[in-house]
């Protein structure tokens, strides 16, 4: 009996293998976005103090600044203080990993954009769980944007990828039955 569930365990495990490795882009650009993210949240934090007016580095004086704020909303500080935000945030990341998991094998335009996605979605989200709020300190001054963070930066990356793997897609047939 143990070693039947042993042999079951392994081909479990060799299965889940064989799932990550189909879609193993997927998988390295949404790590590599997530660590990124927090390791320059982390630095953002360690480095600037969290005042009113937020403090701020420029880097090319009125156009690019470093500038420490908090965000509680999406995306412009939309929403602000919604708490169904953080279980978007895991929805959108537990549906994505599925994708990757249990779905068919995505072309290459598709694994980097849902990774960017997902690395942006877990960045975010990881803030959202543990802080309440999002770390933001990219400041585009020159257009007045709103201060955004390297997961804003994936979700944007990941959304262009996906338009392009739209745009390479070679067209599907009509159905019998439709018209042109």
């Amino acid at each position: 009996m143990a070693e039947s569930r042993s042999k079951q365990l392994v081909a479990w495990v060799k299965a889940g293998g064989r799932s990550i490795a189909k879609n193993r882009a997927f998988w390295l650009i949404a790590i590599a976005s997530v660590l990124v993210d927090r390791l320059t949240k982390a630095w953002v934090e360690a480095t600037f103090a969290l005042t009113i007016p937020p403090q701020t580095i420029p880097l090319i004086p009125g156009w690019f600044h470093f500038t420490y704020v908090v965000n509680s909303g999406a995306a412009f500080s939309l929403f602000q203080g919604s708490g169904w935000l953080r279980w978007l945030s895991f929805a959108v990341s537990a549906a994505l990993m599925a994708l990757a998991l249990c779905g068919p094998r995505m072309s290459r335009w598709e694994q980097w954009g849902y990774g960017f996605v997902l690395g942006g979605a877990l960045g975010n989200g990881i803030d959202r769980f543990a802080l309440g709020h999002v770390i933001d300190f990219l400041d585009l001054r020159v257009i007045r944007f709103p201060v955004f963070n390297l997961a804003d930066v994936s979700i944007n990356l990941g959304i262009l990828c996906l338009l392009i793997a739209m745009v390479q897609r070679p067209d599907r047939p009509n159905p019998p039955n439709s018209q042109p």
